[in-house]
């Protein structure tokens, strides 16, 4: 797979996750941070980590992470809006993935947040008009994607306004081992994809489980 992804904000669990899994299935890719010296040492982690699979994962600042040719935003939720804007310039025309959940803990359980325009993947369009935004990657458990070594078996939603994102997505989450994208629709559907992540992560707390999402019906012959 010749095409770059870039990850921006992606020193956190989900953004190394997402990383590690898609290096696995070939893919070269950049993680990105306001700090390129952080960047720089959470892609040589990972890398050290998992040293016998070879991964191809770099670190570089978010500009030049920004500059691939697949761009995923992986920032905290209220960060993914600011960081976009920085680099709205280098993504006109490219496949922009945005995984980012509104979420509050309180308890023992998490609470979707009803972000302006309704979904982080809708401020994220609106904070790139040029780019080719969709939703996706919402309902993977960060710590368990971080563990090549475990199967990670979902289905994963994506919705955009543009076709050409939708398949590029699909096409992205199908290369990584165990998961099936599924094209749902829309950007609006992205309110309920994100809002349906702090369900199954208060589940997953109730039952110290790693659950997913996996569509019974879908795909069967």
């Amino acid at each position: 797979m010749a095409m770059r992804v870039g990850i921006l904000g992606g020193t956190g669990p989900a953004g190394r996750g997402l990383a590690v899994r898609l290096a696995a299935s070939g893919a070269p890719v950049v993680i990105g941070s306001r700090d390129a010296e952080r960047a720089s040492e959470a892609a040589a982690g990972l890398v050290d980590v998992w040293e016998s699979w070879e991964l191809d994962v770099t670190g570089a600042s978010n500009e030049d992470t920004a500059a691939c040719d697949l761009v995923v935003v992986a920032t905290p939720w209220d960060g993914a809006v600011p960081t976009v804007r920085q680099v709205a310039d280098r993504l006109v025309g490219k496949v922009v993935v945005s995984m980012a959940n509104a979420l509050a803990k309180e308890g023992r359980e998490f609470l979707a947040l009803v972000p302006p325009r309704g979904s982080v993947a809708a401020a994220v369009q609106a904070a790139a008009p040029g780019a080719l935004v969709s939703a996706a990657f919402h309902h993977l458990p960060a710590t368990e994607m971080l563990k090549l070594d475990v199967p990670l078996p979902a289905d994963v939603l994506v919705c955009s306004d543009h076709p050409e994102a939708t398949a590029a997505t699909v096409e992205l989450v199908d290369r990584i081992d165990g998961l099936r994208g599924v094209d749902a629709g829309s950007l609006s559907q992205a309110a309920a994809i994100e809002a349906f992540t702090a369900v199954l992560i208060t589940v997953n707390i109730r039952h110290r489980v790693h659950s997913t999402v996996r569509l019974a019906g879908y795909g069967d012959a």
